[in-house]
């Protein structure tokens, strides 16, 4: 909600934008919705190598410690500390996917809702939970109480 929206019209169409508009707008915040899904993923995927390379770096030790130094070595040059991708570790990824792509699409998408729809999220959600709701019926409400 922005300082010019009341908590009433937060999730009101303004004047003049048609079915289309809501529509398109929508299908532009379910697919930011779903790069946002994306970089949860990346993220985890991040976490993961990185205790994927701690565990390996337990394995050598192991290994070693079995008297497979010839096999921990290999591991110790060959595995542990490698880039996943040209030049990179996978914290690079995430900080170039945030700096570019996700922020980028994100400003974009804001900037589509403010010059389209007066800054106003998730249209197309709020006009179809008001089509799906029972009106006077608890935990079917518009909104929370103190918004109304």
């Amino acid at each position: 909600m922005t300082d010019r929206q009341s908590p009433r019209t937060a999730h009101t169409r303004p004047e003049g934008v048609s079915d289309a508009t809501v529509k398109a707008t929508g299908k532009l915040s379910e697919a930011l919705e779903t790069v946002e899904q994306a970089r949860g993923h990346l993220y985890a995927f991040h976490q993961l190598m990185g205790r994927a390379d701690l565990l390996t770096g337990d394995a050598e030790e192991l290994f070693r410690k079995a008297g497979h130094d010839e096999i921990a070595e290999r591991l110790g040059t060959e595995i542990i500390g490698r880039n996943i991708a040209e030049g990179r570790w996978t914290f690079q990824l995430v900080e170039e996917f945030d700096d570019g792509y996700w922020s980028d699409f994100r400003t974009f998408e804001k900037q589509v809702r403010d010059e389209l729809v007066q800054g106003r999220r998730h249209l197309f959600e709020a006009e179809m939970k008001e089509s799906r709701r029972t009106h006077g019926r608890r935990h079917h409400e518009a909104c929370p109480a103190e918004e109304q």
